[in-house]
């Protein structure tokens, strides 16, 4: 499977409204599947959205079970957040701002509903990493970066190194 360039701000589908996944069709499985391997061959990387490897797509894969026992890999299609509890803050990355990590305001537990890549609908409950993780990913497919949610770009964007690009 070919690994996907990543897309980096201000690349205009980043802020790009997506489109509903409405049938799973060979190029939406095929989709998935280069995501998967993108994310896994990303070094320090989470989660992925479609939009950073330029797919206008509502589809965020995610495995956070190299930072906490979870619920393994997800593939979501369509991931709504229908509940958020608590408030924390994180500090985040994004492999589309390789240079940044920043300090955002993120719910302490979440409910969220997609579908999973055959097309089941699911809800899922979670917390920690996993919890930051989707919220950071549903951000992508609405058009959304981290910087968005920074309270002061002065105080809680700091610099780092930089990702090996893909």
């Amino acid at each position: 499977m070919p690994i996907l360039p990543i897309r980096h701000y201000p690349d205009a589908i980043l802020r790009k409204k997506t489109t509903s996944i409405q049938i799973i069709t060979a190029q939406i499985q095929e989709i998935i599947q280069n995501m998967i391997e993108t994310m896994y061959r990303s070094p320090n990387t989470i989660g992925l959205a479609a939009p950073q490897v330029g797919h206008a797509l509502r589809l965020i894969v995610l495995d956070v079970t190299s930072k906490e026992k979870r619920h393994g890999l997800l593939v979501l299609l369509n991931p709504v957040l229908i509940k958020g509890e608590g408030k924390k803050v994180v500090r985040e990355g994004c492999l589309s701002l390789p240079d940044y990590t920043g300090n955002v305001s993120r719910f302490e537990h979440i409910t969220v509903q997609a579908q999973n890549r055959e097309g089941k609908t699911l809800e899922i409950e979670t917390d920690g990493i996993e919890g930051v993780c989707i919220q950071h990913e549903i951000d992508h497919i609405n058009g959304m970066m981290f910087l968005d949610r920074v309270e002061s770009l002065k105080t809680d964007i700091f610099r780092r190194k930089r990702y090996q690009s893909l």
